[in-house]
């Protein structure tokens, strides 16, 4: 039997006696067969049986004995391992997990049986972390990677940023990163980041003449996190990044730092495609591509009220609700017609020959429900497994609604993938960079230079250097084409 697994092995996976495990699979609960006196299973089957429903919760657990691998990384706010399958596509393979939620928890047990798992952050030392992975006190962590819970920071919430809670497990991630001090770390978040303060006082709090603190300043909570890395020795670059850049069939804007232990900032990561095939690059991947091979009638997917559906038989490929009749426009959207914004959101279909937009944690919701370019239902799961580049055999536990999330929820693996190749490539000594003046997202300033200097600007601790702009004192002669021109940098203040 490939793969086999015996019942005790299975008991431990599962966290329950031995003697319940072999029940199982006498009852045929847990596929198996005897031989001899033992029962033998594989992990596969183990998963099977969980994504039932009738598996207990995930629990702590730590890593089964097996030899370590060459490179030793760590995951934390797992979630459904979209970023840990992209350093596994690179040759980086996690030897634990930490997550708090349960569906992600059963989720990352039923593909990964074999690593540790853990669950509240604020629950494990350094040391113990340690030993659930298990690596000794003298083994070296290459790589710990990470996206802590970003509702916090995203423009769309109250951006209360390090006073939440959630903002607080960002910092308790930091902590762990200096404590554990891995080679690299890698920081995953929304765009957000970029512009929230370390505090943030809701707009209903303000009075007459409200004037923001130090701290209230936009960028603050990056510039801190930025401070903390720093002091601890590493070196930090980091930048906006789509995800369509990598070879993702999906538009969608992620922060990336990644920080290394020797003090050097590496490059920005390697872009695989371009928007329009410029650099030399091919262009970005199509839902089309994405979808090859699925069936569409076939899948898992929720539905539409019909009287969305009413307005979605309108539409074709790549239309929203702008492209209904006008005199429709009341009734598809009520009273968010009169709301602000492009509303691109509502009534969307997706174009076969462009990237997926963003995915959101349901298809279904009013205001940011995706629709099959054809068929008229939302996208299916299968469907949003191709678009965040999961293997169509990962196993997600959970009611469709929690399968949804955890995929809308999730890193796309190619991005992840080349933040294991741009490691690899420092720790090989290889100098690789990206095109010069790449536009890694449609925003300017979002690398590491340009946003720092524009943050300590805005905070206060640097003054706005003037302008310069170059003055021609001379101009090449008309008659004379041969004749170089001299141009002279004069500076003039805009």
């Amino acid at each position: 039997m490939q793969d086999a697994m015996t019942a005790a092995q299975a008991a431990d996976l599962l966290k329950l006696s031995e003697q319940r495990v072999r029940t199982l699979l006498r009852s045929g609960a847990i596929e198996g067969k005897q031989i001899g006196k033992q029962w033998i299973t594989t992990p596969a089957a183990v998963a099977t049986f969980q994504l039932s429903g009738a598996a207990p919760a995930a629990h702590d657990h730590p890593r089964m004995p097996g030899p370590l691998p060459q490179l030793k990384a760590l995951s934390f706010f797992s979630g459904a391992m979209g970023l840990d399958q992209g350093l596994e596509k690179a040759g980086i393979h996690v030897l634990l997990a930490c997550e708090i939620d349960k569906i992600c928890r059963r989720t990352i047990t039923a593909n990964r049986p074999d690593i540790g798992l853990l669950g509240d952050i604020w629950k494990y030392s350094p040391a113990e972390i340690r030993t659930a992975a298990g690596l000794s006190d003298t083994d070296e962590i290459d790589i710990i990677v990470g996206g802590p819970p970003c509702q916090a920071f995203s423009t769309a919430g109250a951006r209360r940023g390090f006073e939440d809670a959630r903002g607080n497990a960002f910092l308790r991630y930091i902590e762990i990163i200096l404590a554990l001090r891995p080679k690299f770390a890698v920081i995953e978040n929304v765009r957000g980041l970029l512009s929230a303060p370390m505090v943030h006082t809701p707009h209903a709090e303000r009075g007459p003449g409200w004037q923001p603190d130090p701290e209230e300043r936009s960028g603050g909570a990056l510039y801190h996190v930025l401070q903390m890395l720093r002091a601890g020795g590493y070196g930090v670059s980091f930048n906006l990044y789509n995800a369509a850049n990598f070879g993702v069939p999906q538009s969608r804007e992620r922060v990336i730092l990644v920080c290394s232990r020797d003090g050097e900032k590496l490059p920005h990561l390697m872009p695989t495609h371009s928007q329009d095939g410029a650099f030399g690059l091919p262009k970005w991947k199509t839902l089309r591509e994405a979808f090859e091979g699925l069936d569409p009638k076939a899948g898992d997917h929720e539905v539409f009220p019909e009287a969305r559906l009413r307005f979605y038989r309108m539409l074709g490929p790549g239309q929203y609700w702008k492209h209904l009749p006008v005199e429709l426009h009341r009734a598809a959207l009520g009273n968010s017609l009169d709301s602000g914004g492009g509303k691109t959101g509502f009534l969307r279909r997706l174009d076969w020959d462009k990237p997926s937009c963003t995915l959101v944690t349901s298809p279904t919701m009013p205001a940011t429900d995706i629709c099959h370019p054809e068929e008229d239902r939302p996208l299916s799961v299968q469907e949003y497994k191709r678009i965040q580049q999961f293997p169509d055999d990962f196993i997600l536990c959970g009611a469709i609604s929690d399968q949804y999330k955890q995929i809308g929820n999730a890193v796309p693996v190619g991005l992840g993938e080349a933040v294991g190749r741009l490691i690899l490539a420092h720790m090989a000594g290889k100098d690789v960079r990206p095109p010069a003046g790449f536009p890694f997202s449609r925003y300017k300033d979002t690398d590491e230079v340009s946003w720092e200097r524009n943050t300590r600007i805005a905070m206060g601790l640097d003054q706005k250097q003037p302008k310069v702009k170059a003055k021609a004192v001379a101009k090449p002669s008309a008659k004379d084409n041969s004749q170089m021109a001299l141009f002279v940098a004069d500076a003039e203040l805009q």
